[in-house]
């Protein structure tokens, strides 16, 4: 391997920029889009306090575990691994995580695509004057034809490929202190609209007052599977933002800021969207539909319906933003980095391999669609392999690594700054990954593969 001078290495410039970064990379499609409907489909508040529950006893953690990994290498996921566990098999970690970013990206720019058509649909007033079956029978049609999806995914690769390409201080770190601040000033918009509307305490009780009956085990694993994967944990990103980030800044500080911004956003989420849930006799366990059809029927009889459809949709597409680009930078710094090339020419190289991956993707879910493996066209084939698989893997190993190969004195360096914070709750945090951690993972895991079954 070529030796890597690390003083040429690109690093955010600022503690809001790092926050704003891994926060972006943490706030996706998974907030704004997947934890609504899972909530509705799971109680609202009681499902809502086990999520925040498992955030802070397993997603703190072990994103901070990623980070201590980044920042302790200053390398790619799979040479952090290879600089802290030479001549071991630990960097097989990082190849996992290098593979789930590229499978990942691939359909999450589909689905990003599709936020972009319904933005023009918002736009173009397309929503007026039809009911839940046309509007599920647009979304159909939408996603069985092959050119729109594929031209809509092509301008979200492209977007995403040109803040990477500018670089983490001149792209990434600039861009998301840009849209973090105008997705927080959207949500809030939207959620003072839905509590104007009437039955919205309606809305707002069922979020928020949690009926305990409601637990049982389907909770509980929906609940820690949502808090996993909506802090982007297991596919190196963090690792990789983790090696970015200045020997001054405080880890364990960046790791709860980061986790109560992802959550606030969920949260703020389900304030915009059960309000109006109720307010139009809707079912909150409306799906994985509730935005592409449920919200655009609501927009549509809504008072200034067609300006909150317009901003709602900008609002999908910016969030999608946030996490395309952290995505994106791992699988560029694994190819900057371990094959010598660079950074424009990873980017370019990075987001023409996954732009094509996409496009099959894309042509899966309509002309492709006879081409299955399992009954699994390629879309759901990649979701089930990195969701279910790669990221609960990753994030395994990686609670493993920091928790029993890393030499403790060398964790606790990175978590205190060389002893100058005091890190009070170090120890917690060890006994947390050791223990607490695999344990939960491994449950996920096993559930995610259809071997463990509440």
């Amino acid at each position: 391997m070529a030796f890597i001078d690390n003083s040429k290495r690109d690093s955010f410039g600022s503690k809001i920029g790092v926050i704003a970064a891994a926060a972006g990379s943490a706030i996706g499609l998974g907030n704004i889009w997947r934890f609504p409907y899972v909530a509705g489909e799971n109680g609202g508040a009681a499902f809502l306090l086990v999520y925040i529950g498992f955030i802070v006893m397993i997603g703190v953690p072990v994103m901070l575990s990623e980070f201590v990994i980044g920042r302790r290498s200053q390398r790619n996921p799979v040479g952090a691994f290879r600089k802290l566990a030479p001549n071991t098999g630990w960097p097989i970690i990082g190849f996992i995580g290098i593979a789930a970013a590229f499978f990942i990206l691939s359909f999450y720019t589909t689905v990003s695509g599709w936020t972009l058509e319904y933005l023009y649909l918002s736009i173009t007033d397309s929503f007026v004057g039809k009911d839940g079956p046309a509007l599920n029978q647009e979304f159909e049609h939408f996603r069985a034809n092959g050119l729109s999806p594929l031209i809509w995914q092509a301008i979200f690769m492209f977007l995403t490929a040109f803040i990477v390409y500018k670089g983490i201080k001149n792209g990434i770190e600039k861009y998301t202190k840009i849209l973090m601040p105008l997705l927080l000033i959207i949500i809030i918009v939207l959620c003072i609209r839905a509590l104007t509307l009437p039955g919205a305490a309606e809305g707002l009780h069922f979020l928020f007052k949690p009926d305990f009956s409601k637990i049982n085990g389907t909770v509980v694993l929906e609940a820690l599977g949502q808090s996993f994967f909506s802090l982007s944990i297991g596919m190196g990103t963090l690792i990789t933002y983790g090696s970015y980030i200045g020997k001054k800044e405080d880890l364990g500080s960046t790791a709860l800021s980061v986790s109560i911004a992802d959550t606030l956003i969920a949260v703020l989420a389900g304030v915009a969207i059960f309000p109006a849930v109720f307010a139009f006799n809707i079912t909150p366990e409306a799906g994985p539909g509730l935005v592409f059809i449920t919200l655009p029927l609501i927009f549509d009889q809504m008072a200034g319906g067609y300006f909150f459809a317009i901003i709602f949709f900008i609002l999908l597409a910016i969030a999608a933003l946030t996490s395309t680009i952290s995505v994106l930078e791992v699988a560029v710094a694994y190819l900057a980095e371990e094959l010598n090339l660079g950074r424009k020419k990873a980017t370019i190289l990075a987001s023409v391999s996954i732009w094509l991956l996409g496009i099959a993707c894309t042509l899966s879910q309509g002309p492709w669609s006879i081409l299955s493996i399992g009954n699994k066209n390629l879309f759901d084939l990649l979701e089930l392999i990195s969701a279910n698989v790669m990221l609960p893997l990753g994030g395994l190993f990686i609670v493993l690594f920091v928790g029993w190969y890393m030499k403790r004195n060398d964790v606790f360096d990175e978590i205190s700054n060389g002893n100058v914070l005091k890190a009070r709750l170090k120890w917690i945090y060890l006994f947390i990954i050791r223990f607490i951690a695999p344990i939960a993972i491994a449950i996920v895991f096993l559930n995610g593969l259809g071997l463990l079954n509440f």
